[in-house]
């Protein structure tokens, strides 16, 4: 049998995370629509023509934001 407090517990840990996992989607969104403002080539039209260079510097900002956005919510 649970115990009412365990059971709260986890409720918070989810709603935690959850929370969490929003934020960091808000911030990760935010930061490549600042990086499309800041930087004055279209990456997508790029990567469909077949570009592949920009297609790696694409994905290299997206890990790179990633990792600034896991290190900000770890600490």
């Amino acid at each position: 049998m649970t115990h009412p407090h365990d059971l709260a517990d986890l409720i918070q840990r989810v709603l935690s995370s959850v929370g969490w996992t929003l934020l960091g989607v808000l911030i990760f969104y935010f930061g490549t629509v600042l990086f499309d403002k800041l930087d004055p080539i279209d990456y997508r039209v790029e990567i469909e023509k077949g570009n592949i260079a920009a297609a790696i510097k694409l994905a290299a900002v997206m890990l790179a934001l990633g990792g600034i956005i896991i290190a900000v919510i770890v600490t």
